[in-house]
């Protein structure tokens, strides 16, 4: 479980807790009126438990706030799609993770996206694709559907065409050089990032393998300003919590800082082409991928 979810958990348990305060109830009386264990009223407020939607009910007609029921119960089922681990994710295949970002990014008018050592799944060849979902069926042993992953994948890339959407992309230069599919699928996916960058309503920033320490994070994708998705090895994080999303506006600004782009990056992306005629290029280190990577 991620701090996230705990920290939600914990959230609610403090509204609850401050519900029956204001109702001048007390915790015994609360579990008395409800036949719950004396300890349930305790272990709901300081987040210990997750309470169910019918205990949160009972708090709610109890302690005379009705009106903050709807808000209560969608607080609650947050936090049960707020961490998806990938075998429910992926439990289907990579098709049906694919189709949601597809709604996800066509709702969305401005997406900030960073990856630190991968190319995002938008700016994907479909070489490219292949290469990083096949990893992703082999690691999570999941059905194989690559190739309707994959075209699912290349299906999302309409959206960089949409007039009313604004991309922003970090990359870390390290994702110039991290080996997808042999050296000529690398070459193909170099040159695809040198024709999306002079899209318009599409910024690519790379961070330079030398940028200064500034704040640990791992990759992750923001919709606006109302969803960031995060990628962990175990599972899918949706982060929607407003003070947790101003943190990881804070982050990206302070990446997209240390970030060069047009003719900078363009330099950056030419360097990894060129270091591609080496001898030694096919043996250049890869990334595990263990979900979609975006």
């Amino acid at each position: 479980m991620t701090g996230s979810v705990d920290q939600q958990r914990e959230s609610l348990g403090a509204r609850l807790r401050e519900i029956r305060f204001a109702a001048g109830l007390s915790g015994a009386e609360l579990a008395r009126r409800n036949e719950w264990d004396p300890s349930k009223v305790s272990k709901i407020e300081y987040g210990r438990i997750k309470p169910s939607l019918e205990d949160i009910t009972a708090y709610c007609r109890d302690c005379g706030a009705q009106d903050q029921l709807a808000d209560l119960h969608a607080t609650r089922q947050n936090i049960d799609t707020a961490y998806l681990e990938w075998r429910k994710v992926l439990g289907t295949g990579t098709k049906r993770r694919q189709q949601a970002s597809i709604r996800w990014e066509s709702e969305s008018r401005i997406l900030r996206s960073f990856e630190p050592s991968l190319i995002p799944g938008l700016l994907q060849t479909a070489e490219y694709a292949t290469g990083i979902l096949r990893k992703v069926i082999e690691f999570q042993q999941i059905p194989d559907d690559l190739d309707a992953g994959v075209a699912k994948r290349m299906e999302r890339q309409q959206v960089l065409y949409k007039r009313d959407h604004l991309f922003h992309f970090l990359i870390g230069e390290q994702a110039l050089y991290t080996t997808v599919g042999g050296n000529e699928a690398m070459l193909g996916q170099l040159d695809r990032l040198l024709a999306v960058h002079g899209m318009p309503r599409i910024t690519i920033g790379i961070i330079p393998l030398m940028a200064p320490f500034e704040t640990a994070t791992t990759g992750f994708l923001m919709f606006d300003s109302t969803m960031v998705l995060v990628e962990t090895v175990t599972a899918e994080l949706n982060v929607t919590q407003p003070r947790e999303i101003r943190v990881y506006h804070r982050t990206f600004d302070t990446l997209a800082a240390q970030s060069v782009t047009g003719e900078k990056a363009r330099m950056l992306i030419h360097r990894a082409i060129r270091a591609r005629d080496s001898p030694q290029a096919d043996t250049v280190i890869g990334s595990p991928v263990t979900g979609p990577r975006r």
